[in-house]
């Protein structure tokens, strides 16, 4: 009999047995359906996620935040309401708290693998920010641990794959309105040096982790691996080499990752090029997501998208109304046709939404540990592609039982 079921039968919360106030609040939060979860990683992008989650007050209720820097916490607890969760430095502490049902680990990149590790291990459901792991290793032995829990959820953040927009990409293009895709063209630029304040000089590489090989996959990992995985998840393939050049040619501060990078993903298989790029010197174009076919074009921002059809399609569609599916198609002073009439909220709140899903389901999620791997591959080969300035190969082992949702 499930916990839920147990409750209702027995009348345990409304029978006036008296439960300790922790206990209660456990069982009430599964009565409704609330987990209990904790946000491991209180920088930018956990306050992020945490942000977002406070728009799903049904499904979570957050009981917990960590974090090793003291002065990140204090931004966080504004956030929440007083008194409602514990702050801890140390993730073991709060991974050891029974009361918590699941946790959000938005750590640096070097560090995913040891959190996400350590929670599967605690008995915790597990939303992992993108890129899975560090390097090739890593995913490789994430897998076996997440194989030996089948019961917890390992979520991958990469949400283009719970995003309407994306969604309806990866339908269109199966139902062949791009037709044949040989180039994709994508970047991710911006004119900023990437840096965060640092109250105190020990802290640098604390606090920009982002900037040091060590800790960090850099453009690759924290921008381009987005659009990446969505290529991997809308063609259901990988790169079979991959190419790439960078350097450090605008920010000559010390740091060790690049500030400008081009990788080329050859996907031999489809017969397609794919360019992912990133500058921190330039913000014209800012975020480029183009796939081209030989029947159309779509051209995504990151909450909008277009779909430019070639001439001949274009004369088809004039007919027939196949993308909005409604009788008179909605052209753009370009010629083009909005993908999406309404709009969408950040991808993170689906994925979330989705997280919730895969929980109380079982059900694996879209992004999870086998697709979070390859993925974690292509930018892993990527970053040894544009620091030796050579090409790297796709080696059968990367397929990880070709496990692909």
């Amino acid at each position: 009999m499930s916990r839920r079921n147990f409750i209702r039968k027995t009348g345990i919360l409304t029978g006036g047995v008296l439960l300790h106030n922790s206990l209660m609040k456990t069982f009430a939060m599964d009565a409704d359906n609330r987990i209990n979860i904790g946000v491991i990683g209180c920088g930018d992008r956990g306050k992020g996620i945490m942000q977002i989650m406070k728009e799903l007050p049904e499904k979570f209720n957050i009981t917990a935040i960590c974090d090793v820097l003291d002065f990140r916490l204090k931004e966080t607890e504004p956030l929440l309401p007083a008194g409602s969760f514990r702050k801890y430095s140390d993730h073991r502490q709060l991974l050891d708290d029974k009361s918590i049902r699941a946790v959000i680990i938005a750590v640096p990149l070097y560090l995913h693998f040891s959190v996400a590790k350590d929670a599967l291990e605690a008995g915790k459901q597990v939303y992992l920010e993108k890129t899975m792991t560090y390097n090739i290793p890593q995913a490789a032995s994430l897998i076996k641990i997440a194989g030996a829990y089948p019961k917890q959820v390992l979520q991958i953040g990469h949400q283009y794959r719970y995003t309407p927009l994306y969604y309806k990409v990866k339908e269109m293009i199966e139902k062949g309105y791009l037709g044949k895709v040989t180039q994709i063209d994508c970047r991710w630029d911006r004119n900023w040096n990437w840096r965060r304040p640092v109250p105190d000089p020990a802290l640098e590489r604390k606090i920009n982790w982002r900037m040091y090989k060590e800790y960090s996959g850099g453009l690759p990992a924290e921008l381009l691996s987005h659009q990446i995985d969505f290529i991997n998840w809308a063609f259901n393939t990988h790169p079979t080499s991959i190419a790439g050049t960078g350097g450090i040619d605008f920010y000559n501060d010390g740091r060790e990752t690049y500030d400008n990078v081009q990788a080329i993903l050859r996907y031999g298989k489809e017969g397609m090029i794919g360019n992912f790029g990133a500058t921190c010197a330039n913000a014209r174009e800012g975020y480029i997501f183009k796939l081209k076919g030989n029947k159309g074009t779509v051209s995504l921002l990151v909450n909008e998208g277009i779909y430019y059809p070639e001439a001949t399609t274009r004369k088809e569609l004039q007919t027939v109304d196949g993308v909005a599916g409604a009788t008179r198609i909605t052209w753009n002073k370009d010629s083009g046709i909005p993908i999406l009439s309404e709009p969408v909220k950040d991808g993170t709140y689906y994925a979330l939404v989705d997280f919730h899903k895969s929980i109380t389901t079982r059900q694996s999620p879209a992004s999870n540990v086998f697709t979070g791997a390859r993925t974690a591959v292509c930018v892993h080969l990527a970053n040894e592609a544009i620091y030796s300035n050579s090409v790297q190969q796709w080696k059968r082992e990367y397929d990880f039982q070709a496990k692909v949702h």
